[in-house]
């Protein structure tokens, strides 16, 4: 098994170092809801996990919430709420998303400003080794910012592949008279009037972003990781940061063994982003397609590669969802192909080791949905035959459970709709055999009028509301 390492800019063959594999990714900022843009990095992280864990493996799982930044400040004092207020209003819509999406719970949420106390330790830890000084006020005394040292980094930059005079001409730096160097990040911030604090020793403030996620990751997994992911916009500066600190604090080098970063999802030719409001709300997409609509989308395409969101592209995956249904769950024909075994099976084997072989490959989702589509179409052609499917079947609901698609049948129209919808699919059907196709795609449209989406099967015509 091997996977893309961000540090080495290579596929590694995948050796963790003990049991459990532990991974760390970063979470939400909570300050509004979540978008389709974050689904696509907690879908694909999901999916690590749950393949792991079809490969033998124990995961442990952490994922944090920052609770604490610039951004959730900022949003609370226009609401003129706590950020608390603000922080657990939008952490639990976001845990509403997930499970909607069903994505697994990771096994601890830490939050920032439950972890404050160990922010300050590793803090006055890399003080006191010479990476970190405090500025605005005496060293170690009261009224100061706290600054890493880049420079006492030999190899600071590594993730990012640049360094520091690179940094510096790409990235707009804050000019701070306290800094001795412009590239050197903020551990701790002074206390300012409307914002949360906490004292310290170099008084009352509050931890700066990056912080957050050593202290985090450190507490609850130990001092290297095995796989820690993020979104691409988090290379630089979040976790060249991250490494830097933490491998400072502790001494040990590599701080994780395996850096794992997803591509961005785009809306036309911008990255989506909560901060700009151009963005899709996971709430808004559910409205319209199903979650497993949402997963076969984005799993479709190679995890570090871009991808756009699309209407018409989430539509063409819900009619693939169906398909996949159909093919998994019709027990007509499961029933028929048992009756039948004597003139043979479905044999999912082959389909089962390219889907393995797909996700062994740098966690290769678009190899393996299309191997899944391949042996429904499969359990279809065997159907057609009258060969036995059943094990098939049973094959291809193993593997898209790995890929988290429930296949959950829609929900049913309401007001006791059902048998009158069946009643004109079946007078469609009845239409199309009798070669009156006006007729049965005027049906099929004043369906659509009712969200009622009619799929067209091989045997015989299926349909789902619309989201």
């Amino acid at each position: 098994m091997k996977l893309y390492n961000t540090l080495s800019g290579e596929k590694e063959e995948f050796k963790p170092q003990g049991d459990p594999v532990t991974m760390y990714v970063c979470g939400v900022n909570p300050y509004s809801d979540a978008h389709i843009g974050h689904a696509m990095s907690y879908i694909f992280f999901d999916v690590v996990r749950r393949y792991l864990e079809f490969r033998g493996y124990r995961v442990r799982h952490i994922q944090n919430i920052t609770d604490i930044e610039d951004n959730i400040i900022e949003h609370a004092n226009k609401l003129g709420i706590s950020v608390k207020e603000l922080t657990e209003k939008y952490t639990a819509r976001y845990d509403e998303d997930m499970a909607a999406l069903n994505v697994l719970r990771a096994h601890v949420y830490p939050k920032a400003m439950g972890e404050i106390d160990k922010i300050i330790e590793i803090v006055e830890g890399l003080v006191e080794k010479g990476f970190a000084y405090a500025a605005g006020g005496s060293q170690g005394g009261a009224g100061g910012d706290v600054y890493f040292r880049v420079r006492n980094v030999p190899d600071y930059g590594k993730l990012s592949s640049r360094g520091l005079e690179a940094m510096m001409a790409g990235a707009r730096v804050e000019t701070v008279e306290d800094k001795e160097h412009p590239m050197d990040f903020v551990l701790w911030k002074a206390a300012k009037p409307d914002e949360p604090s906490w004292p310290s020793p170099w008084g009352r403030g509050r931890p700066g972003w990056h912080i957050e996620c050593t202290a985090m990751s450190l507490k609850y997994l130990g001092e290297t990781l095995d796989i820690h992911g993020g979104g691409q916009d988090l290379v630089f500066p979040h976790h060249e940061n991250e490494i830097a600190q933490s491998e400072s604090f502790t001494g040990k080098n590599p701080f994780a063994k395996y850096w794992v970063h997803n591509g961005l999802l785009r809306l036309s030719e911008e990255k989506m982003s909560k901060s700009t409001g151009h963005m899709v709300s996971i709430r808004e997409a559910l409205e319209q397609f199903s979650a497993d609509a949402i997963r076969v989308f984005i799993l479709s395409g190679y995890y570090r590669s871009p991808i756009t969101y699309s209407e018409e592209t989430l539509a063409a995956a819900e009619k693939g969802v169906g398909r996949l249904r159909q093919a998994a769950y019709d027990r007509d024909a499961a029933d028929a192909g048992a009756a039948a075994a004597t003139k043979g099976r479905v044999d999912a084997t082959a389909h089962r080791q390219r889907f393995i072989e797909a996700m062994d490959d740098d966690f290769g989702t678009a190899q393996a949905t299309a191997a899944l589509f391949d042996l429904a179409r499969e359990i279809n052609h065997g159907v057609e035959e009258n060969v036995a499917v059943t094990e098939a079947q049973a094959t291809l609901r193993e593997l898209v459970a790995v890929l988290g698609l429930t296949l959950a049948e829609p929900a049913a129209p309401p007001g006791g709709a059902e048998p009158f919808i069946e009643l004109l699919l079946a007078t469609r059907q009845g239409l199309r055999e009798a070669k009156q196709f006006q007729l049965a795609d005027e049906i099929r449209d004043k369906l659509a009028e009712l969200r009622v989406v009619i799929e067209d099967g091989p045997h015989r015509s299926t349909w789902k509301l619309k989201r």
